[in-house]
């Protein structure tokens, strides 16, 4: 009932905050669009990359440079996740907002702890951040501090949208601790569930869970996975512990199925972040529709023990 009446107070202040300037935005993923929309609702937002995409590796087209020209903000995930391309675009769009140093360029993952950072790093480790996981749009925990610092250099740009963002924030905040309530009832029954994936991309989210990775069957991360590699993947003990195979929708599918039919294994493919349709529309709904996939098949295959040929 606090809650209700919480969410209710909200809604009826967002009601008497006048419109404002539209806030023109550059969003490096989907994930970050789906923050900044949550925050300021009628923002231009352009979103460099796709659900279909691999964000480390896009081309820096002229449509993205024209984006970033016109820009007011730039999010993105940083920790050298587009490192490929977001230098040379920031350098053709030469906006003098958006620069390192800049309040104009948010980077998601310099507002959180990243796991496994790395004190070296060179081109044999394949593709390893130094700075540490840059997938971070899928924590339960790190999405709420990233979303009020997200909240505070909107306001510091737009300091006249301060009293319709703080509101925001603050039903945004409601929202996703009631849903992550949820998710923690659901970790509870997954927890131990054992998995393969193909890279990093999920790892947050299953280590919030309690999901372990028995196996990458990237030989190194950014790698994708060979012939003779996956020859080696099937002979490891450990993908005797994997329950299924986890990829996401943008990664090469071929790896996943041939190992599957070789053990059996089954193929989860999933967004691997907020796309256009219903159920993975927004963040929250995408770590719920993860968490449901990764259920149902932890209650339709619990009676039964992984057997591989």
């Amino acid at each position: 009932m606090a809650f209700k009446r919480l969410v209710t107070g909200v809604v009826l202040g967002l009601a008497m905050v006048p419109a404002q300037a539209a806030l023109n935005v550059f969003a490096c993923e989907p994930e970050w669009a789906d923050l900044v929309l949550a925050l300021v609702p009628d923002a231009d937002v352009h979103t460099a990359t796709s659900a279909g995409q691999d964000p480390h590796y896009i081309e820096a087209r002229p449509s993205l440079i024209s984006a970033m020209r016109r820009a007011d903000l730039a999010v993105c995930t940083g920790a050298s996740l587009e490192a490929g391309w977001l230098p040379a675009l920031i350098s053709r769009a030469s906006n003098s907002v958006i620069r390192p140093g800049k309040p104009g360029l948010f980077f998601a993952a310099e507002q959180v702890t990243l796991h496994q950072p790395q004190d070296h790093v060179d081109r044999s480790m394949g593709d390893v951040h130094p700075e540490g996981d840059p997938h971070i749009h899928l924590d339960p925990d790190r999405v709420p501090v990233i979303v009020d610092a997200l909240a505070d250099r909107i306001i510091e740009l737009a300091p006249d949208q301060e009293n319709a963002v703080r509101l925001r924030q603050r039903q945004w905040q409601v929202r996703w601790n009631l849903e992550k309530a949820q998710w923690r009832d659901a970790a509870e029954k997954l927890e131990g569930t054992q998995v393969a994936v193909q890279h990093a991309t999920f790892g947050y989210l299953l280590r919030w869970l309690g999901v372990e990775t028995a196996i990458d069957l990237e030989p190194k991360p950014g790698l994708p996975p060979s012939a003779s590699h996956l020859s080696k993947v099937l002979s490891d003990p450990a993908l005797e512990r994997a329950e299924l195979v986890l990829i996401a929708s943008y990664q090469d599918r071929r790896p996943a199925q041939w190992l599957s039919k070789k053990t059996g294994l089954p193929v989860e493919v999933v967004p691997g972040t907020v796309t256009g349709e219903a159920g993975s529309d927004s963040l929250s709904a995408l770590v719920s529709q993860l968490i449901d996939r990764l259920l149902q098949y932890r209650e339709e295959h619990a009676p039964e023990t992984a057997h591989h040929d």
